[in-house]
């Protein structure tokens, strides 16, 4: 597959850094905000992002500024407000949105981690006006059925569900199985 993955300045950069670690069989064009590089300072002690091709978001001349430039899929994780808000009114003002853009309008998959809470009434509005645009909207919200019992657990989660949406397949994390019921014996069967 050839992806755009782009990293903005809403906390949770670990997760993209986990989903860049499982798309290294595909090509990547990662591009990476200046608020999100102010923010994976503090949350990552490795700052390595695996990616065939590296942008910033002022590179606004770049292949992915182009409607032609044929991808797959896009996924904006950490999503900021500002980006969401941005992607939501079509204001292409760097190269993320722009991208994101390109990706609605030629009716590709867009993924939206938004990375914000407690919800405001605006990002509510705009989640609601980028999902009737066609974005799926995925916010990093934990599950428990998995029992996890590290931050790397709950991160994996993340990223898989993200994974799930692209279609590609992965063991990050234990997917439901249904609810186990006794047997005859009493032992536990699914």
């Amino acid at each position: 597959m050839r992806l755009i993955v782009a990293i903005t300045g809403g906390s949770g950069s670990v997760i993209a850094q986990r989903l860049l670690q499982n798309l290294t069989q595909h090509e990547v064009h990662l591009l990476v905000s200046d608020a999100a590089r102010r923010v994976m300072r503090h949350e990552l002690s490795d700052p390595a992002l695996p990616a065939s091709f590296q942008y910033t978001e002022s590179e606004i001349d770049a292949c992915l500024a182009s409607s032609s430039f044929l991808t797959d899929a896009m996924v904006i994780v950490p999503c900021s407000m500002k980006t969401l808000a941005a992607v939501a009114h079509g204001y292409a003002g760097n190269l993320i949105v722009r991208a994101a853009e390109n990706t609605l309008r030629m009716g590709r998959r867009l993924v939206l981690a938004p990375r914000e809470t407690p919800l405001s009434l605006a990002a509510i509005e705009n989640m609601r006006a980028a999902k009737l645009a066609g974005a799926i909207i995925l916010p990093p919200v934990m599950a428990y059925y998995f029992q996890p019992r590290t931050v790397d657990d709950v991160t994996d989660f993340f990223a898989g569900k993200i994974l799930d949406v692209l279609g590609i397949e992965h063991s990050l994390y234990r997917r439901w199985g249904g609810p186990r019921v006794r047997g005859h014996a009493g032992e536990e069967e699914t």
